[in-house]
């Protein structure tokens, strides 16, 4: 597999090299929880049971390691790749003590299964208790192979390689949809959820657990294959002082804390939407959450990873005119197409939800949830770029205090989401993510204003009310389209099954993509000419 690489005129080319793997990583994604779906329905005790344990690795790893990494190692490699021995020591002596403790943590976490399950699922019945915890056992160890991941892949983009990092997953998807179909073989479909906890055999939680951990091991361990084509090699080194740790240890102190924040904030939901088990529940808020990220995973990460090593090199020689020219170029690169995919799925929520489920009360419930998170997408994408331009510079403190504003919010919210109806309780914990999320937005560009000395704020506001604009056609557009199809009324052709969902969401797609780039073009945007002059010389050569 090729590598990426970044320079002063490569971040176009680094984004859309990291932007094809996630695409493809995301479509296999999708197939997985759609074949997931039709083993073990979306509303049931198997799907929560399953959900909550398969999350339980990456809250667990998340507290641990997980935000630390993406926060610190980037950033201090650039730094050590300074020393005499390109940062060789650094990255081993590093590697050794993350290892270490993710060893510990796993086996910690694996003993104490049935305590931490019984806390998330405190309002699961016995048997679904009891089948979560049976799920649990066989995904926590997924935890260490997360970490492995995540180690090896920073220290690969921090090298300016980013190719493996975002194409390594299509491996995982790959081995847990295999998993998938043995399991279905094996034991029959239950799309509608109606198998209950008590039903599901040992042989069942082994194939279908174990099969997805066997897909993150395989993702984790793949990744030794492209640090030696870089020509990298891992040397346990349990020397570890002189070479900076103890800085890094204070930077990752606040994303501990500020990671903490977030995963309780993440428990108090789930326990929360535990509640409405039978209706839109935990299995539910996933599968919206997964939709809602795919754009931001595909368009904002992709562009962010190639800026954040940018910025991080600009922030360790002080240019910090380049670092906040950086993190504006990113913001309005991503927002132009965020809007776009927000307007999509928002349009298209409930075409969306028949690709997972058929029954219409259920494909209502998805949507729902989907139209709720999908509203804060573009906070949440700009979000991300002022988080990792904190990182680029150095200072992890200063987002630990704005993620405590959000999970103030989130808290109290998801509070009060206990006193709604059953099948409305997973829009409104989908609702205060997103109004909490806007609000931590606006808080971090006003924080990041005061330490850069300005943020480009007129500029990255223009180019965002130019975007909206032009969004309002193609949204009336894709809003007919979809009516006109059955969209919105049981047995309609958009939510007549997944054949006819599909049909619909790729008309309405490109109905609004032509509409919406044909209002930019006349509005003469900016962002969009920059995207489009590469691509003519191309297509002239």
């Amino acid at each position: 597999m090729a590598s990426a690489t970044v320079d002063s005129g490569g971040i176009g080319r680094a984004s859309l090299f990291l932007a094809s793997g996630t695409i493809v990583s995301r479509i296999l994604g999708f197939v997985k929880l759609i074949v997931l779906a039709g083993m073990i329905g979306a509303y049931g005790d198997s799907a929560d049971a399953f959900s909550i344990a398969n999350q339980l690795p990456n809250t667990v790893y998340v507290i641990v390691a997980g935000g630390i990494l993406t926060a610190v190692l980037v950033p201090q490699i650039v730094r050590a790749s300074q020393h005499a021995d390109g940062g060789t020591a650094y990255i081993n002596k590093l590697l050794t003590l993350a290892l270490l403790i993710l060893t510990i943590t796993t086996v910690v976490a694996v003993a104490l299964a049935p305590l931490i399950t019984g806390f998330i699922g405190l309002n699961l019945s016995s048997d679904q208790l009891a089948l979560a915890i049976a799920f649990a056992y066989w995904c926590l160890p997924q935890m260490f192979f997360y970490g492995l991941y995540t180690l090896l892949g920073e220290v690969l983009n921090a090298r300016k390689s980013f190719g493996p990092f975002t194409w390594v997953p299509v491996l995982n998807n790959v081995v847990a949809i295999a998993g998938l179909v043995v399991f279905a073989i094996m034991f029959g479909a239950d799309p509608t959820g109606s198998r209950s906890a008590g039903e599901v055999t040992p042989a069942m939680v082994a194939v279908l657990a174990g099969s997805a951990t066997l897909g993150v091991v395989a993702q984790a361990l793949v990744l030794f294959y492209f640090w030696r084509r870089i020509g990298l090699r891992f040397r346990p080194d349990f020397h570890f002082r002189g070479v900076g740790l103890r800085a890094t240890g204070r930077m990752a102190g606040w994303t501990f804390g500020m990671l903490l924040l977030t995963t309780g904030a993440g428990i108090a939901e789930t326990q929360v939407a535990t509640l409405a088990t039978g209706q839109a529940s935990v299995f539910v808020l996933a599968t919206a959450w997964l939709i809602f990220m795919l754009p931001h995973s595909v368009i904002t990460v992709s562009v962010a990873t190639a800026y954040f090593t940018r910025m991080s090199e600009h922030a360790a020689l002080a240019k910090f005119d380049l670092v906040k020219t950086d993190a504006s170029s990113a913001i309005r690169g991503t927002t132009l197409l965020i809007v776009l995919a927000s307007a999509v799925i928002a349009v298209c929520a409930y075409p969306f939800a028949a690709v997972f489920v058929s029954p219409f009360d259920q494909i209502v419930g998805i949507g729902n949830v989907i139209l709720a998170f999908i509203v804060g997408l573009v906070p949440f994408c700009v979000l991300f770029v002022l988080q990792r331009t904190f990182y680029a510079l150095g200072d992890t403190r200063t987002p630990f205090f704005f993620t405590l504003f959000q999970v103030v919010l989130i808290l109290l919210g998801v509070l009060g989401c206990t006193q709604l109806p059953v099948e409305w309780i997973a829009v409104g914990i989908a609702g205060v993510i997103t109004v909490s999320g806007v609000l931590q937005a606006a808080l971090a560009a006003v924080l990041l204003r005061r330490r850069l000395g300005g943020l480009d704020g007129r500029r990255m506001l223009q180019s965002l009310v130019k975007y909206l604009t032009a969004a309002i056609l193609p949204v009336l557009l894709g809003l007919s389209l979809v009516w006109l199809l059955g969209g919105t009324q049981q047995g309609g052709f958009a939510v007549s099954g997944r054949f006819g969902a599909i049909v619909s969401m790729i008309a309405v797609g490109l109905v609004m993509a032509s509409s919406y780039f044909g209002m930019l073009l006349l509005m003469r945007s900016a962002e969009l000419q920059a995207f489009l002059t590469p691509l003519r010389a191309r297509l002239r050569r």
